[in-house]
C-alpha cells in the first residue's frame, strides 16, 4: 500500500510500505476512505514531537471501512462505517475508566501516527478497536465526519470545556486556524456575549467571523489594548490558546481578566515564560491538556442532528495520491487560504 512516511526532520515521502496485520486480538484493519492533515502533523516534521521515530507512518484522523478484527473485537464488525479517533483508549484502566483516554497507560493515548503508524495511508490498524472507533450513522458525510476525529473535539475539550465558557463571558481566542476556529464553533454552544479573534492572516479573520467571531483583531495591531476597551479594561473571561509559540502564550496571560481562565491548545515546541510576578495576584487558572475524545460520541449526534456544521472547515479536496501537494497547500495556509484539507480514496 501507498503512506505518507515520516523522514525526520523536513523529510516526507508517498511512498510503498507493508500492508498493517493485526498485533492484538483487540485491534482492527480500517480502509481509509478520508483522511486529513493536522497542525501537529507540520510540527512533527519540523522536529517539535521527537518521540516520532523516523520511518513513522504520520496521521491520526481517518474515517474509513472496517475490513478485518481481532477475535476479542465486540461492537465493531467487517464492513461497519467508522470513525478512526486521533485517540486510542483501553477502556479499563484508570484513567479510561473516569474518560481520560489521551493518558491511558495501557498503550493507548495519542499512539497513531506518534508512537505507531497512523492514517495517512490506504490501510491503518487500530488499536482497542471496540472503544477507539466510532461507527457513524447514515446521515453523517465522511468529510463532516473526519472533523470530529480530532480538531473538534480537541477545541470542545480542551478549549472551551476546560476554560470552562458560560454565557454573558466574553471569549478570546488567539489563534484562527482550524482549532481556533473550532472552538470559536463550539463556544457559541455556551451562548458567549462576545467572542474575540486574534490572528496575525486577514483570511483567517474572515474565516473566523464566518465561523461566528464577533470581533476579529490582527495580532499585531496591539490586540491586548483592544480587548482591554472591549472588556472595560478588565480583560476577557476565557482566553484560548490556539497557536502554540512562546509569544501567544504570553499574550493569552495578558488579556485574561483577574479571576479568568487561560486554556492552552496549542501545540508547543518551544518553552514559554510563565510571568508569575503579574500572575500570581489575578487568581487566573491555566489548564493544558491533550484530548481525551470523551465528548465524541455527544458531537456525533450534534452533528446527525443538525446542531454542528462541520464540513465547511474543509477548503481544500484531493485523492490520497495527491498526499504531498496536499501537505503543500496545507503547510502554506497563508497564501492558500486553507483551513483543514480532505484527502479521499482514489
Amino acid at each position: 500500500m501507498k503512506a505518507l512516511v515520516d523522514g525526520g526532520p523536513g523529510n516526507k515521502s508517498w511512498e510503498t510500505v507493508a500492508l498493517p496485520d493485526l498485533v492484538d486480538d483487540r485491534d482492527a484493519i480500517v480502509r481509509v476512505d478520508a483522511v486529513t492533515i493536522c497542525g501537529t502533523d507540520l510540527h512533527i516534521l519540523k522536529g517539535d514531537v521527537p518521540e516520532v521515530q523516523p520511518g513513522q507512518i504520520l496521521g491520526h484522523e481517518a474515517v474509513g471501512t472496517v475490513v478485518e478484527v481481532g477475535t476479542a473485537v465486540s461492537g465493531i464488525t467487517v464492513g461497519s462505517r467508522v470513525l478512526v479517533s486521533c485517540i486510542s483508549g483501553c477502556g479499563r484502566c484508570r484513567y479510561c475508566r473516569k474518560g481520560s483516554y489521551g493518558q491511558c497507560v495501557n498503550g493507548g493515548g495519542w499512539i497513531l501516527g506518534h508512537l505507531i503508524n497512523g492514517t495517512q495511508a490506504e490501510f491503518v490498524r487500530v488499536p482497542f478497536a471496540d472503544t477507539s472507533l466510532y461507527p457513524l450513522p447514515d446521515a453523517v458525510s465522511d468529510e463532516s465526519a473526519l472533523m470530529l476525529a480530532d480538531i473538534v473535539p480537541t477545541a470542545y475539550e480542551v478549549g472551551v470545556l476546560n476554560g470552562t465558557v458560560s454565557p454573558a463571558d466574553t471569549v478570546a481566542i488567539v489563534g484562527a486556524g482550524p482549532i481556533g476556529l473550532a472552538s470559536i464553533m463550539t463556544a457559541h454552544l455556551f451562548s458567549p456575549a462576545r467572542v474575540i479573534a486574534i490572528d496575525l492572516a486577514p483570511s483567517r479573520l474572515e474565516a473566523a467571523k464566518h465561523f461566528g467571531a464577533d470581533v476579529a483583531l490582527l495580532a499585531d495591531e496591539d490586540p491586548e489594548r483592544a480587548v482591554m476597551e472591549l472588556t472595560e479594561g478588565l480583560g476577557a473571561d476565557v482566553v484560548i490558546e490556539a497557536v502554540g509559540t512562546p509569544d501567544t502564550f504570553e499574550l493569552c496571560t495578558r488579556l485574561v481578566r483577574p479571576g479568568g481562565h487561560v486554556a492552552n491548545v496549542g501545540v508547543h515546541g518551544k518553552p514559554a515564560t510563565l510571568h508569575l510576578e503579574t500572575l500570581w495576584i489575578k487568581n487566573v487558572t491555566i489548564t493544558t491538556g491533550l484530548v481525551d475524545t470523551y465528548s465524541t460520541s455527544t458531537l456525533l449526534q450534534m452533528l446527525a442532528s443538525g446542531q454542528l456544521d462541520t464540513a465547511k472547515f474543509i477548503t481544500h479536496r484531493f485523492h490520497l495520491h495527491e498526499m504531498m501537494e496536499a501537505y503543500s497547500v496545507f503547510a502554506d495556509a497563508s497564501s492558500t487560504g486553507a483551513l483543514k484539507v480532505a484527502l479521499t480514496r482514489d
